[in-house]
């Protein structure tokens, strides 16, 4: 059955080929043909039932005012920086600071050790690159995250995190392997005092055989504690490698909930050398891992706790309609990632929040909130949050309310109250369980990339969707090589 018609490339010569999205054999499969190198069946969704679930809370975006490029639609995915054409603005903007690295690990997502040149862009040239980010209309970038490479191994990391800080970021996380921050005495503090968010932490297990960097990897999550720097663990998930941990890998972050504020899950896309070998072998789809942890953790979490990105679009409209501010909207495609919170008690059981709420009355309630807001005028909107906060109570689950009482007290101190600081009980509290499938070649779809909500900002002033950047036309390498400095 045909789902869709959309844009690919084909796994060969990485051209942009047509392509459907259908749904056969209790699967989503993309299918696309190059005129070349013949016919592609790849898999894109393993489970129909969540896909269409998800499908639900799409929302098309407007993209940001100031586009980079005027392009005809046809000239996608080739005629980046941002243009007419993308509907998302930039949530988180990543920046590469290098391509050196002190790991070599098996399955590196930017191949960095295989350059042969060194990738680093000046003080300056990154400057320019945040101020195009904080340029964006009709709202600057919000979030940038130092990656590479091993972002640690310039010397100059504090001094451009607190430049970020200075320029209006206000969120700024680095992505790491934690070799540095394990071994060097202080270096975490100089990462806070500079003004860092949180550490982004690749972590792909809880064992050896899956981590063999797992006591760096402890000793860095342990001096992050010290200095109470929130960390989020990032494991890579591959079929046969890692995925039976993913279970383990949730506790391991509850058991450390003083620090770790979430786990962002993976799923692997093959951006380097791979075959076709490889992708059948390797592959896993966010079903795939939802229907793991749903397993693993013996339905403490399941598959239906989990929510697209875009469902959080109540939340924009509702800050949005009462400051009279345009907000950043969260217009990502809905089958990019899926997430939900869970509450840690004291005992270590979580509950995840749709447990303790009815998520589509919540959201609902916040919807209506807004319109209010809307409609009502400067005057009537502390009525209309008092009436919107009361309207809210419909959405408790019955008999949990015992569960429920600090979440409702954080609600109304944030809405009622205006006291934004409460948002940190909820944040010190409760665990974000996430899974984001970046795309590579095999399963590229133009519609999810157009409206990517996450950018690589370039040397050049470039902001270029992940995906693209990652597996499209070769930009990582082409803009790596443009500005290599030197040989290695």
């Amino acid at each position: 059955m045909l789902i869709k018609k959309t844009r690919s490339l084909c796994p060969t010569c990485n051209s942009a080929i047509d392509a459907d999205i259908v749904e056969e054999e209790g699967k989503i499969w993309l299918n696309s043909t190059c005129p070349r190198h013949g016919k592609f069946h790849n898999l894109y969704w393993s489970d129909p039932a969540l896909y269409h679930r998800f499908e639900h809370y799409g929302a098309i975006g407007t993209g940001i005012a100031n586009p980079q490029n005027i392009a005809p639609p046809e000239s996608c995915p080739s005629s980046c920086g941002l243009c007419n054409n993308h509907h998302s603005q930039t949530l988180l903007a990543n920046i590469d600071l290098t391509n050196r690295c002190n790991l070599d690990c098996d399955f590196c997502f930017a191949n960095a050790r295989a350059c042969g040149f060194v990738y680093e862009p000046d003080f300056e040239d990154i400057v320019r690159m945040m101020t195009v980010l904080r340029d964006e209309k009709p709202v600057p970038a919000p979030a940038v995250q130092f990656s590479g490479g091993e972002p640690t191994m310039r010397e100059d990391l504090v001094e451009i995190i607190k430049k970020a800080k200075s320029m209006g970021f206000p969120q700024v996380q680095i992505a790491s392997n934690g070799i540095r921050i394990a071994n060097e005495p202080g270096y975490a503090q100089q990462l806070k005092d500079s003004g860092l968010s949180i550490v982004y932490l690749h972590f792909d297990g809880v064992s050896m055989a899956t981590n063999p960097y797992l006591k760096f990897h402890e000793k860095a999550i342990e001096n992050l504690k010290n200095v109470r720097l929130g960390v989020v663990l990032v494991p890579t998930v591959i079929l046969g490698k890692n995925d039976n941990e993913l279970g383990d890998i949730i506790r391991f972050a509850v058991k450390n909930i003083s620090v770790i504020r979430g786990v962002n899950f993976q799923p692997i896309a093959f951006t380097g050398a791979a075959t076709d070998d490889d992708v059948k072998k390797s592959r896993i789809t966010i079903p795939d891992v939802l229907a793991d942890i749903e397993e693993q953790m013996q339905g403490v979490l399941r598959k239906d706790d989990f929510y697209p990105v875009p469902c959080v679009l109540p939340f924009s409209d509702l800050v949005e309609a009462y400051t009279g501010r345009p907000q950043v909207r969260f217009t990502a495609h809905p089958h990019c990632g899926a997430a939900t919170y869970v509450f840690v008690q004291n005992d270590g059981s979580v509950i995840p929040v749709n447990r303790m709420v009815d998520v589509e009355k919540f959201f609902e309630s916040i919807e209506q909130m807004a319109e209010k807001l809307r409609k009502g005028g400067t005057i009537n909107k502390y009525t209309a949050l008092l009436e919107g906060v009361k309207n809210m109570h419909d959405s408790v689950k019955n008999g949990e309310q015992g569960n429920t009482t600090e979440f409702w007290k954080i609600i109304g101190k944030t809405l009622i109250g205006q006291n934004f600081e409460a948002l940190r009980e909820f944040h010190w509290n409760a665990l974000f369980i996430g899974t984001m499938h970046f795309m590579d070649r095999y399963n590229y779809d133009l519609d999810r990339v157009q409206r990517c909500c996450i950018h690589y900002a370039t040397p050049d002033g470039k902001l270029i969707p992940f995906c693209t950047y990652n597996s499209g036309p070769v930009y990582r390498e082409q803009v790596w090589k443009k500005y290599a400095q030197s040989k290695e």
